[in-house]
């Protein structure tokens, strides 16, 4: 019946602590809860989520939670519901032992805005223990002679409880010459104490057994008893006597065992066994008896046990006296423990990243973590740092949390990875110090454009290149890694001579490798101009450009080109003309050729094959100029055939044959009458093209005679071939640039040369050519003729190009 009456008390307790609670939570600026003790696990503390100003379904997603230091959880979370119950069985006497106030702080993490939330949950104490003594029965010897008012101390009775729970007074059963009275201690506590009514007399009663009840004030009353024995005791009148009432003694923390704290004395005047006095404990505390030793012949109070100001800070002790006579007497001690820089500080870990992406901005929160002393004082002031030289800073929070935090912007191509450590220090003497570390890894974030080792780039390829064959390649490197440091490459879009780069050029994408789609020829496409794009796979994606010359190498693929002499159009073959009179060394004529390569494979030289007559001409190696080697004797042929070998300085050389037919007389009438010797080497109808001859040459020489017969008067002086050869040589200092030939670079001089008359004959028809070496792109203009020897002009009726001829002194 009773216990069911305790648990109807206590549910209605209940009941009142929760409405007591809300109370307290609607007036308060911080959370606040109430629960009573001994609870159920999941016993309802507090609707959490309201007072968090969130909805029951955010806690999870929200990820809030209680941080723990690494103790037994009291409470829990109910995601479901919002509430903050209980994670177990709660008792008051074990968490907070006799303090009055039972109040525990709990830390609620938010963990995705990382911020910390305090709340107070005061344990209310319910009336779940009796008051009890230690003794299970008290002897109290008192002397037959013993005075009335003498007084003797009882046990104190303990009850864990607080409050009006807690005991509230003593009662002693009905006797005849014994009362009970209490006194007050310093701390708050009742001692009951003994008082003798009225003499004793050992002869009628030596023995007298009372009871001592202890009871709290709860309701029900709990209460607890123990018996007491007086024991009356012959005759001695001296009770002995402490030289304190109180010993005070403050002592360090970290006294080693077996050190001396204080001696205690009491004297006793009687002689013999009744002034020998015993020390010994008297109503002590458990844990100071474990940590204290009284000698109980010195009084000396010896440390045997460790002392740890952070569990307890202060010890209240009785210290009993008696003689042999059985008087006693008290005194206290009263041991303050002083606390001393034992305790590193602690730091914890609350919440952290172990990676960031670089190019944050500053103020990123790192890892959220607390930092703790069990000292106290100057001791247990802890100040944390970081090394300076780290892009990181921390900041404090709430109470002793700290937040990590960027203060610049993280470079990972610079550093990838940071080893923070975080160093806790307290105040004390020497200072105590605790180190962790957070290891941080710099994720990359695409903040580098590939790029080129160089601004720009040259390449060379051999023209007649083989298509698809590679001719270079371009390495681009970007400093970010995997996706972003992945880079492929592209030519930019543009086009040369009318066509895309993509039809002369592609490249890899993924090596850079350039391949020639085209077989170049260096003749007509001889450098190109492009850009090359390398970009990243990062999003999104960085390029950078860069550009690319390429340059066809020229080859040896063209033969050389012989400008003059050239066959005529109309099928007839040219015919140099020689003096008998002609001087060694007589320009006779020039072989013009070109090279459309360049370089050394356009360098060109000249060299006499063969000649129908040995070693009466010679050809300049490097000019083609043909000159006679001696003078012409009448027995050498009217006609001179030579074949010249034009060739260039390639690898392998290539060359080009002319022949040259030279035409050997002092006169015209002496070509005329010779002519009909003259064979065409191209046309084999040698009597079709006499014919023809003969009669182109004779309607020539009536128009030349008719001019020569003109000019013979005007000019009587000036009549010798050679001296007009001369002069002629003489005056190319002063030739225009006009009669330059420029082909690919290679500058060809074609100079005018003077002759009384060339012969050119075919099968169909014959006539004297005066040679004007009016060539591809050489002009003559009138003052070249005045400049000259006595020259015919002669204008072409058909195509009115002015012609200068030479004139002659001699009649023909």
């Amino acid at each position: 019946m009773a216990n069911q009456l305790l648990r109807l008390d206590r549910r209605g307790l209940v009941l009142l602590y929760i409405f007591l609670g809300t109370l307290r939570e609607s007036g308060a600026r911080h959370i606040q809860y109430l629960v009573p003790e001994e609870t159920d696990k999941g016993f309802f503390v507090g609707n959490i989520s309201k007072d968090l100003g969130l909805e029951p379904w955010e806690l999870a997603e929200r990820r809030v939670r209680i941080v723990s230091r690494g103790k037994t959880p009291l409470f829990a979370l109910n995601p479901r519901s919002g509430s903050l119950v209980t994670a177990g069985r709660i008792d008051r006497e074990e968490l907070c032992e006799t303090m009055s106030s039972c109040i525990l702080n709990i830390e609620i993490l938010v963990e995705d805005t990382l911020k910390i939330y305090g709340v107070e949950v005061e344990i209310m104490d319910i009336n779940d223990n009796a008051p009890s003594f230690r003794e299970e029965e008290v002897e109290i010897k008192v002397s037959e002679h013993a005075t009335p008012g003498s007084r003797f101390p009882l046990p104190n009775a303990r009850d864990p409880d607080v409050g009006i729970n807690s005991l509230q007074r003593y009662q002693l059963n009905s006797n005849s010459y014994f009362s009970l009275q209490v006194r007050g201690r310093t701390d708050g506590a009742k001692n009951p104490e003994l008082v003798l009514e009225g003499s004793l007399d050992r002869e009628k009663e030596a023995a007298h057994l009372l009871f001592l009840t202890a009871l709290d004030g709860g309701d029900p009353i709990r209460q607890g008893t123990v018996p007491i024995r007086v024991v009356v005791l012959d005759i001695n009148d001296h009770i002995p006597k402490f030289t304190q009432s109180v010993y005070r003694v403050s002592v360090p923390e970290n006294l080693s065992s077996g050190t001396r704290v204080l001696v205690v004395n009491a004297t006793d005047p009687d002689e013999g066994i009744n002034g020998e006095v015993v020390y010994s404990f008297r109503d002590v505390e458990s844990r100071a008896s474990e940590i204290f030793q009284l000698d109980s012949q010195t009084g000396e109070v010896l440390i045997q046990g460790p002392l740890d100001f952070e569990k307890y800070r202060f010890y209240e002790m009785e210290i009993q006296g008696q003689d042999g006579g059985g008087l006693s007497t008290t005194a206290k001690m009263l041991i303050t423990v002083v606390d001393v820089n034992d305790n590193a500080p602690e730091i914890t870990i609350t919440s952290s990243t172990n990676s960031v992406l670089e190019n944050s901005p500053p103020g990123t929160v790192i890892a959220l973590l607390n930092v703790q002393d069990q000292d106290s004082g100057e001791n247990g002031q802890v100040s944390c740092f970081i090394p300076n030289n780290l892009p990181f800073n921390l900041e404090k929070t709430y109470g002793y949390y700290y937040k990590l935090m960027t203060n610049r912007v993280l470079d990972r191509e610079h550093i990838q990875s940071y080893n923070i450590t975080l160093t806790a220090t307290d105040q004390g003497r020497p200072p105590l110090s605790t180190k962790t570390h957070i290891s941080l890894d710099v994720a990359d974030d695409n903040d580098n454009a590939p790029t080129f080792a160089h601004s720009s780039y040259s390449a060379y390829i051999l023209e007649n290149n083989a298509r698809g064959a590679s001719f270079f390649s371009v390495t681009a490197l970007d400093r970010d890694s995997e996706e972003n440091a992945r880079v492929t490459y592209s030519l930019v879009e543009d086009t040369a001579q009318g066509a895309p780069l993509s039809s002369y050029i592609s490249i890899n994408s993924d090596t850079g490798i350039l391949y020639a789609l085209h077989s170049f020829d260096y003749e007509q496409f001889r450098d190109l101009q492009l850009q090359v794009m390398a970009r990243d796979s990062g999003d999104p994606p960085l390029s950078s450009n860069v550009s690319l010359s390429i340059f066809v190498l020229d080859q040896n693929d063209n033969t050389p080109e012989i400008l003059y002499p050239t066959l005529p159009t109309d099928g007839s073959t040219g015919v140099e003309l020689a003096p008998r009179s002609a001087e060694p060394g007589y320009l006779v004529t020039k072989v013009v050729a070109v090279d459309r390569d360049s370089g050394q494979n356009a360098w060109l030289s000249y060299r006499l094959l063969k000649a129908s007559e040995p070693g009466l001409f010679t050809v300049g190696l490097h000019t083609g100029e043909v000159h006679t080697v001696r003078a012409l004797l009448d027995r050498d042929a009217l006609k001179q055939s030579l074949v010249v070998a034009v060739q260039d300085h390639g690898q392998p050389p290539l060359s080009a044959t002319v022949t040259l037919t030279v035409a050997v007389a002092d006169s015209i009438p002496e070509l005329l009458a010779d002519l009909g010797s003259l064979e065409s080497p191209t046309n084999p109808n040698d009597s079709s093209l006499t014919l023809y001859l003969v009669v182109a040459v004779a309607a020539v020489s009536c128009v030349f005679l008719a001019f020569v017969i003109v000019l013979l008067a005007l000019r009587l002086r000036r009549w010798h071939t050679s001296r007009l050869l001369q002069a002629s040589r003489g005056g190319l200092a002063s030739v225009p640039t006009s009669h330059f030939v420029g082909v690919d670079r290679v500058q060809a001089f074609l100079k005018t040369y003077s002759h009384e008359v060339s012969l050119t004959a075919d099968s169909r028809k014959s006539h004297l050519i005066f040679p004007q070496p009016n060539y591809a792109d050489t002009l003559i203009s009138h003052e070249s003729c005045e400049k000259s020897e006595p020259l015919l002009i002669v204008e072409d009726s058909l195509t009115g190009v002015v012609k200068c001829e030479p004139t002659s002194n001699q009649a023909h």
